[in-house]
């Protein structure tokens, strides 16, 4: 086994590299950063650009898939993670989302000490730069930056006053004091570069830090342990076994896929589970796995009449006269995330909060953005915040390398699918106002034809996608199913934590990047003690 640090870290996407960077800064520390991914060193990384190529050309990334899904007309959707350093940060769509104070209440109310709003809210403002501009809910000194490329574009602002048309408000910042209305979109973009989780905490300084050790192309196999103990990680690379040992914790930031799967295979889960594939049982812990929520997506999409969205960059000659721009003055398409509003509304009266949330995109993609549709358009990327359907990870076999079975169950709650339908007649409705009325072509889909709700819920079932927000498969508390305490301790072990999406209890009302870079930097807080 491989000389000992005080900390190995199993994955570094967007907790890992938080994690890296606070528990190093101690010089008495010394740090292990396992990840299987390569180096984020492509200009398509830090190029907020370059998410659509990304996606379209499968890089830098787990390319999951989950079961066929029952109430999706018996579907494979697509479920890909970021493999690289920075994880899905260095690949997601960028856009800056805290959920709302009453998720984290929810959390604390559910038995887990700390994790309340006031209690995570210094550990938002100490991540983040926020650029628009600062208050007593934002951040200004934190490596994450975080701006607002407002609301510039002929289109975007057709979709704010379409929306306060109907009698939606203007909301200047959602994820301020308060949630509902139309806007601007904040992304985790600065100076024309991704703030990913990597560029904002393996800066160069942290990497040269000689009490932290980075190996890429390391994908953990299992937990090593004496007795009840974690001690150290095996892992792959090179088509070789390697063996790292953990003076401390291990502490695994795999996410809500991966890290499940690993303390499966490393035998902590469900023991009857364990027994059919082979695997000894460590700790027979049930809820390893389980409780699995994300976000579902439907879509509204319209040709545009008027050749202004975002496919006059998809050109060839467009693309690289783009790119060059990039390069030389990060200026330009390559330095947008091609996105600039966005709302939360309430799709019923009665609600405490909003239920639904709409991305508003200047171009035209479907198939989890692996397929361009090739004329001018836009359209409204549908999300039911609070789904309530609930889904598992489980093992293929033994193999540590073959990926986990993903089962999201997506729509085994009916309500979640009466939440997408009324989110796509809403978006239906913003698009027929006035303010589109120079813009609007034909509806692309659902398509004119598809208007009764049980069309709706056909085309729902045949073309709704994942959202890759994925949670709570090793979730915190203290009842039967959870697999980590509020300190993110595995129940029934030592010196071994899980910090990553996985341990929320319940999915935010919103993206969840940031949720997860709070509850890292909550996490690292926790492990030194200090917290």
């Amino acid at each position: 086994m491989k000389g000992g640090y005080d900390y190995i870290i199993v994955g570094a996407g967007s907790a890992g590299c938080v994690l890296a960077n606070r528990l190093s800064a101690d010089p008495n520390v010394t740090v292990a950063l396992l990840e299987a991914g390569g180096p984020d060193k492509s200009p398509l990384i830090s190029a907020p650009g370059g998410l659509l190529p990304i996606m379209m050309g499968g890089l830098f990334l787990w390319r999951y898939q989950t079961v066929p899904q029952a109430h999706l007309n018996n579907r494979v959707l697509y479920s890909p993670r970021g493999k690289v350093l920075g994880g899905s940060s260095s690949v997601n769509g960028m856009v800056y989302d805290r959920g709302t104070p009453s998720d984290y209440d929810g959390w604390a109310a559910l038995g887990n000490d700390g994790w309340s709003f006031a209690d995570v809210l210094p550990y938002f403002k100490r991540a983040e730069n926020y650029q628009p501009h600062v208050g007593q809910l934002h951040g200004a000194l934190g490596p994450v930056q975080v701006s607002r490329p407002g609301t510039n574009h002929a289109l975007s602002k057709a979709w704010i006053e379409a929306g306060k048309n109907i009698g939606y408000p203007y909301n200047d910042d959602t994820n301020g004091e308060v949630r509902p209305g139309f806007g601007p979109v904040d992304l985790t973009v600065g100076s024309g570069r991704r703030s990913s989780s990597s560029a904002a905490y393996l800066t160069r300084a942290v990497r040269k830090r000689p009490n932290l050790t980075i190996l890429t192309g390391a994908h953990a196999a299992r937990i090593l342990f004496a007795g009840n103990r974690a001690i150290g990680v095996e892992y792959a690379s090179n088509n070789k076994r390697e063996r790292i040992r953990a003076e401390r914790e291990v502490i695994l930031s795999a996410g809500a896929l991966n890290s499940p799967q690993l303390l499966m295979l490393s035998g902590i889960g469900d023991g009857d589970h364990l027994r059919a594939h082979g695997i000894k049982t460590r700790v027979d812990l049930k809820g390893v796995g389980r409780n699995l929520q994300d976000h579902l997506a439907g879509a509204v999409r319209f040709g545009c009449s008027v050749p202004i969205s975002l496919y006059n960059y998809m050109s060839p000659i467009a693309g690289t006269l783009a790119l060059g721009r990039y390069l030389l003055t990060r200026t330009g398409p390559l330095a947008s995330a091609g996105m600039e509003a966005i709302a939360y509304v309430n799709s019923q009266d009665g609600l405490a909060e909003p239920d639904i949330k709409f991305h508003f995109a200047l171009a035209l993609y479907q198939n989890n953005g692996r397929e361009f549709i090739r004329r001018h358009g836009f359209f409204a990327h549908i999300n039911v915040v609070r789904p309530a359907s609930r889904g598992r990870i489980t093992l293929k076999g033994p193999d540590p390398l073959a990926p986990p079975i993903i089962d999201p169950n997506f729509l085994a709650e009916e309500n979640d699918l009466i939440g997408l339908r009324r989110g796509i007649k809403i978006a239906r409705d913003v698009f027929r106002q006035k303010p589109f009325d120079r813009f609007r072509d034909d509806e692309i889909a659902p398509g004119q034809a598809v208007q009764s709700d049980t069309e709706i819920d056909a085309y729902i079932r045949a073309h709704a996608e994942g959202d890759y927000h994925s949670v709570g498969t090793c979730k915190m508390g203290s009842d039967a199913m959870a697999v980590v305490d509020s300190r993110l301790k595995v129940h029934g072990m030592e010196g071994l934590r899980v910090v990553d999406a996985s341990v929320m209890p319940t999915l935010v009302g919103g993206n969840t990047n940031m949720p997860v870079i709070m509850v890292a930097e909550r996490a690292s807080d926790k492990i030194l003690g200090i917290g």
